[in-house]
């Protein structure tokens, strides 16, 4: 008999169990990840409606809209001198066009501290284009220190993606 009650139990609790429908999950949209776009085309192709002198053309035209810079630093090193080198012959080839540079850091360090590197860092930027022969006036700086990193992570490679210096062209 105890033989049989444990049985109904047994079938009772699996009946129960089985009986319980699962809520399928909700489909939810995918978590953006944060990658720098590709590289720009440096040639239009035919019947493209991309105007000269915009902001598409500048992206699509200079080696980067980037420069990275190394930890707490904001020299200019040889990679960005290229990558502002190509920046500085389109600006010069539309001088109606004006630019923001903004500068930014990775998470470390307080609020302070990132907002004035990351001045540093565009100005470092604006100070070799304006070197380059790019009239300073053209040319806007705005420091987001850590508040809008590119990378969201709490390592290196995303630290490094974050310490950066971005030109931005204004229509």
């Amino acid at each position: 008999m105890a033989k049989l009650t444990t049985k109904l139990m047994i079938t009772a609790a699996l009946l129960a169990t089985g009986a319980c429908a699962t809520k399928k999950p909700e489909d939810r949209a995918p978590v953006p990840t944060y990658a720098e776009p590709a590289r720009p085309q440096t040639s239009a192709p035919q019947g493209d409606s991309i105007r000269p002198g915009s902001a598409e053309d500048f992206k699509r035209s200079v080696t980067s809209d980037t420069i990275r810079f190394a930890l707490d630093k904001y020299d200019i090193d040889d990679e960005s001198r290229a990558t502002l080198d190509s920046q500085a012959a389109w600006l010069a080839r539309y001088p109606q066009v004006r630019a923001t540079i903004e500068g930014h850091c990775d998470e470390r360090g307080t609020r302070e501290y990132n907002l004035a590197l990351g001045d540093r860092r565009a100005n470092a930027a604006k100070n070799y284009l304006s070197a380059k022969g790019i009239d300073p006036a053209r040319m806007t700086t705005i420091s987001y220190g850590k508040e809008r990193p590119l990378a969201l992570g709490s390592d290196e490679a995303s630290w490094a993606q974050n310490r950066r210096a971005v030109t931005i062209v204004i229509n």
